[in-house]
């Protein structure tokens, strides 16, 4: 089976069903039909500039351009994660860079050996497409995690330093903080795992159905990737804070973000 092809003008019928959302936001005056705008807009410009630099991309298909584009999209990740976060770029774009990079990359090259048993572990085929729904996932993770661990101790000062004098060790003091982040991050992959399939249908086996493939092939390829979801959402969140939990403590342990 092979998939038709789309036009703008097809997309922009959309538009339509769009005009109910803006009337009842300004009946409301629910501002935000400028963002809402701005984001689609944007999301049009990126995607097609994306579309057009991947196709070449894909035409290339060098290992070494591949990677570096990889490379790249977690580079933006972690400004993207900063910014996200409120937190100082200078200070914690090292730390963030690498705990996206090792969870990611690894992941990635498992997968493409183990999984999908490349010839090329770096095809861009793969390493693009996978590597982004892995690294989409992660970021969404992390800011979730980063944000909940710190705002937490923010909260619970009095109780972080009731724990910090007794203990008088920094991670037996943050544990609480720590897990409850974790929990926070994965939770929703793990909910989303558990009702796939019967609630929606993802993206990856959608598209691979759209494009001619059989649903169990399909299917095998969903498992595989929310099993590396999962895993890559996990500890990339529990290097995130590790990583940046010594940056945003000072000498005696205080938050300083």
């Amino acid at each position: 089976m092979n998939v038709d092809n789309i036009t703008y003008l097809s997309i922009l019928s959309l538009f339509i069903l769009i005009l109910p959302i803006v009337i009842i936001n300004h009946k409301l005056n629910i501002k935000i039909n400028k963002n809402m705008f701005y984001s689609i807009i944007r999301m049009f410009i990126q995607l097609s500039l994306v579309g057009i630099f991947l196709q070449y991309i894909f035409e290339i298909n060098s290992s070494f351009i591949n990677l570096s584009y990889f490379i790249f999209m977690i580079l933006v990740a972690s400004f993207s994660s900063i910014k996200s976060c409120n937190l100082n770029m200078k200070k914690f774009i090292v730390p963030l860079f690498l705990a996206f990079i090792i969870p990611n990359v690894l992941v990635l090259l498992f997968f493409n050996t183990f999984v999908v048993k490349l010839d090329s572990l770096f095809d861009a085929q793969f390493i693009i497409p996978i590597g982004g729904m892995l690294l989409g996932n992660s970021l969404r993770g992390n800011i979730v995690c980063i944000n909940n661990f710190y705002r937490s101790i923010k909260q619970n000062k009095n109780e972080y330093f009731y724990s910090l004098s007794l203990s008088g060790n920094k991670l037996e003091a943050l544990t609480p903080y720590f897990r409850d982040a974790i929990l926070a991050s994965v939770n929703p992959t793990i909910a989303s795992i558990e009702t796939i399939g019967l609630v929606s249908l993802p993206g990856m086996m959608t598209g691979q159905i759209l494009g001619g493939a059989i649903p169990l092939t399909a299917i095998k390829y969903q498992i595989a990737i929310m099993i590396a979801i999962l895993i890559v959402r996990y500890f990339t969140a529990i290097l995130s804070i590790l990583f940046t939990a010594s940056k945003a403590f000072d000498e005696y342990d205080i938050l300083t973000i």
